[in-house]
C-alpha cells in the first residue's frame, strides 16, 4: 500500500465517520496481546503518511507486560523505536466502545531499513506464506475459537465462575452441548458480536455453544489470505471481549479457567491451492484420504508437533487442558472424521479436502499458530515425508500420551529444533523461546493457595 493510497483510504474513512473522535492504532505481542496507542482523529492523516514509533521491546513483553531483556530487544540495544505501518483495509469503526465514537487500526512493524521487523508475529507468518508462494501454493484457512463467559464478580474463595444467564437469571452448572435454548437465552451478545463483526468485516461463519458451563465457540469462514485470517482472529477476541463487557460479562481465552471443565482450543482447518486454483490435497478419484500432498502435509505437522508445543501451548495455564477424556489430543496422530486425533481429515466434498489441527489452546496467538501450521506442512511437502497409517477408532485408547504437558520440557523442544529456527526466523526463535522461559521462571516463584492447603501443615 502506498503512502499515497493509504492516506485516500484514512481521508474517505474520516468523511464517512464524523462522529469518530479517536482510533486505537494496533500490534499484537508475542502473547497476542494488542498493544498500541490511541490517538485523536485529527492525527490519524499523519499516522497513515508517518507510520508511528513504537520500541522494538514490545516483543520483548511477558504477560503482565514487563521487558525481557534476555530476548536482547531491551537496554542491550538501547530499546530503541522502530516505526509501525497501517495494514490495508484494517481500518474500522469500533461500534462497542464509547458509544460508536472510537475506531482502530491494525499496525505492522517494520526495520529501520523498511524491511519488515523479524520479532513481528505477523511478520513471522508472513515469512512462512513467502516459502509457499514460491512453490506456487497458496494457503486457504478458517479458525474456531473457543471461549467462556464468565462472571464479573467471582465466587466466595475468590475463583471465577460461570455467569448468570440472561434469558433465565439462573447461574449455568451443565455443560449443553449444541444447545439451542443456550444460545437463545445469550442472542442478545451474540447478535451484538454479529452485528459489530459486519462492521469490522470479519468474516464470521457459525456460532455454538460448547461443552462447558458458559462456554461457545465462534467460527470465522475459510480465507485465501492467511495474514488476513491472523487478523480476523486477534480482532475478533478483542470484539468478543469488549461486547462481553457491554453485557455485564468477561469473555476470556483462558486454555483451562475450570480445572474440572473442558478446555478452550484453537482449531485451524487448511487446505492448499496451486497457480490455477486447483486444491492439492484433493485426489482426482476422490479418495477420503486424498493425495500424496496431502499426506507429506500431515506428516510435517505431526513431526514437527512436539517442537511446536511451545507455539501451541503458550503459558502456565495452556498446559492444564491436556488432560484425557477431554477431546485434547494427547499424542501426534491423523484420522479421518475422528474427533480424537491431533490431525483430523473432516468429511464432506472432495473438492474441500482439508486438514483440522487441534492441538492448539485458545490462548495462542493466532499469527503464531498460523506460521507454525504452515511452516509444518511446508517441511512435510519439502522432504515429501510419510505419516503413520491413520487412526480408526478412539485414538486415547490406542496411543500413549506422548505430547509433553511440561511447558519447561516444551520450550526445550522448541529451543532444540533447527527446523522451527530455520522456518520460523533464528532471530524471532532465540526472542520467542527467550521470552517464555522467563516467564515461566517468574510464574515458578509464586507459590498458590492449593500448595498452601496441601502442605504448608502437612509435610
Amino acid at each position: 500500500m502506498t503512502s499515497a493510497t493509504a492516506q485516500t483510504e484514512a481521508r474517505a474513512f474520516l468523511e464517512q465517520h464524523p462522529d469518530i473522535e479517536s482510533f486505537d492504532l494496533l500490534i499484537s505481542d508475542l502473547n497476542g496481546v494488542l498493544r498500541g496507542k490511541r490517538i485523536p482523529r485529527d492525527n490519524l492523516i499523519k499516522a497513515y503518511r508517518n507510520g508511528i514509533n513504537l520500541p522494538a521491546s514490545l516483543f520483548a513483553l511477558d504477560i503482565n507486560g514487563n521487558t525481557i531483556e534476555e530476548t536482547g530487544l531491551g537496554l542491550a540495544t538501547g530499546d530503541g523505536d522502530r516505526v509501525c505501518r497501517p495494514i490495508a483495509g484494517s481500518l474500522k469503526p469500533t461500534p462497542w466502545l464509547r458509544e460508536g465514537r472510537q475506531a482502530q487500526l491494525l499496525m505492522t512493524m517494520e526495520e529501520t531499513d523498511g524491511q519488515p521487523f523479524f520479532a513481528d508475529p505477523r511478520q513471522v507468518l508472513r515469512k512462512v506464506l513467502d516459502g509457499l508462494k514460491a512453490k506456487g501454493l497458496t494457503p486457504v484457512v478458517a479458525l474456531e475459537l473457543e471461549f467462556y463467559l464468565v462472571d464479573r464478580r467471582r465466587d466466595d474463595l475468590g475463583l471465577a465462575q460461570p455467569p448468570c444467564s440472561p434469558g433465565t437469571g439462573e447461574r449455568a452448572t451443565q455443560s449443553q452441548l449444541y444447545s439451542i435454548n443456550e444460545l437463545d437465552e445469550y442472542a442478545d451478545f451474540l447478535e451484538e458480536i454479529h452485528q459489530a463483526a459486519v462492521e469490522q468485516d470479519l468474516p464470521l461463519d457459525t456460532a455454538l455453544k460448547e461443552c462447558a458451563p458458559g462456554q461457545f465457540e465462534i467460527n470465522l469462514i475459510h480465507c485465501n489470505d492467511a495474514l488476513r485470517a491472523g487478523d480476523s482472529a486477534v480482532l475478533l477476541k478483542r470484539l468478543i471481549k469488549g461486547v462481553a463487557l457491554n453485557h455485564g460479562f468477561e469473555a476470556t481465552f483462558m486454555a483451562k479457567p475450570y480445572g474440572d471443565e473442558a478446555g478452550s482450543g484453537a482449531h485451524v482447518h487448511i487446505s492448499l491451492v496451486d497457480d490455477t486454483g486447483r486444491n492439492i490435497f484433493a485426489s482426482d478419484d476422490e479418495n477420503p484420504l486424498g493425495t500424496p500432498q496431502l499426506r507429506q502435509a500431515i506428516a510435517g505437522m505431526l513431526e514437527l508437533m512436539p517442537a511446536s508445543m511451545a507455539i501451541f501451548a503458550p503459558n502456565l495455564n495452556s498446559y492444564r487442558r491436556f488432560q484425557p477424556g477431554l477431546y485434547v489430543p494427547m499424542a501426534p496422530s491423523w484420522g479421518y472424521d475422528n474427533r480424537s486425533v491431533a490431525v483430523r481429515i473432516p468429511s464432506g466434498p472432495n473438492a474441500a479436502r482439508r486438514i483440522e489441527h487441534r492441538v492448539a489452546g485458545a490462548d495462542a496467538n493466532p499469527y503464531l499458530l498460523l506460521a507454525t501450521l504452515l511452516a509444518s506442512v511446508l517441511h512435510g511437502l519439502d522432504n515429501e515425508l510419510n505419516p503413520p497409517e491413520p487412526i480408526e477408532g478412539n485414538a486415547y485408547e490406542q496411543l500413549a500420551p506422548s505430547l509433553t504437558n511440561s511447558w519447561l520440557q516444551a520450550l526445550d523442544l522448541f529451543a532444540a529444533s533447527d527446523v522451527m529456527a530455520e522456518r520460523l526466523g533464528r532471530d524471532f526463535h532465540h526472542v520467542y523461546h527467550a521470552n517464555r522461559l522467563a516467564e515461566r521462571a517468574e510464574a515458578m516463584r509464586t507459590v498458590s493457595t492449593l500448595e498452601y492447603d496441601w502442605y504448608l501443615r502437612h509435610v
